[in-house]
């Protein structure tokens, strides 16, 4: 475990150098990231890059996650919405930061063990649901944020519609193997577009994203 504490330390400084909002390293410094991964790759579970989860899906690489929350400028009373709940690590990472968290996913057998592990670790206020044909989850809308962990061939208006006024979306936007990290801030007159760099993630199912 000695081996695990330093791995861990030795991220979060890394983390700490690169990213400004204080709030988003002290709560990834919180959230015990190997207990959302597979037995065999716990040991790894601290290296900054991501993992195979199953099912053709993975666990994001920690930086890319602390600058996806960054941009959505939490504060700490939000109800935020993500898509792509994978093994819940980013939910319970968001569940330290803000007030609510609804996170959906598309893989049963993930959206079942994700939410056991984040009942296990005591965190209560993140619902976890099974993904519907359309993409978020409007029946709660409309989020302060939304955090989507999957890519899209364009930013989907249904998530844009499901965004408060003033409200951020980060999603990465491009083809299936190469996309741009985007920030979407939703205004009364026109919404505020800015690209955050490139990135790699699985694909985004559903209406508005890609045919599975």
């Amino acid at each position: 475990m000695a081996c695990m504490e330093i791995a861990r330390d030795n991220l979060i400084r890394k983390l700490d150098a690169h990213i400004a909002d204080k709030r988003v390293v002290d709560s990834m410094r919180r959230v015990p990231r190997e207990s959302f991964v597979p037995p065999e790759s716990r040991f790894e579970a601290y290296d900054d890059r991501p993992l195979s989860i199953g099912f053709g899906q993975t666990i994001s690489q920690p930086f890319i996650v602390a600058l996806m929350l960054q941009a959505l400028e939490l504060k700490g009373k939000e109800k935020v919405l993500e898509l792509g709940t994978g093994s819940g690590y980013e939910a319970a990472v968001l569940s330290e930061m803000v007030s609510r968290v609804i996170t959906v996913e598309i893989v049963p057998e993930l959206e079942e063990s994700a939410k056991r592990v984040l009942q296990e670790l005591g965190y209560s206020n993140v619902e976890v649901h099974i993904a519907g044909k359309t993409l978020g989850w409007s029946a709660e809308a409309p989020y302060d944020a939304i955090m989507v962990s999957a890519g899209s061939p364009r930013i989907p208006q249904i998530l844009v519609e499901q965004l408060a006024w003033g409200g951020r979306m980060v999603i990465p936007v491009g083809s299936y193997w190469e996309q741009e990290l985007v920030k979407v801030t939703k205004c009364r007159k026109r919404n505020k577009i800015e690209n955050l760099g490139g990135c790699y993630f699985v694909p985004l199912i559903g209406e508005g994203g890609w045919e599975k």
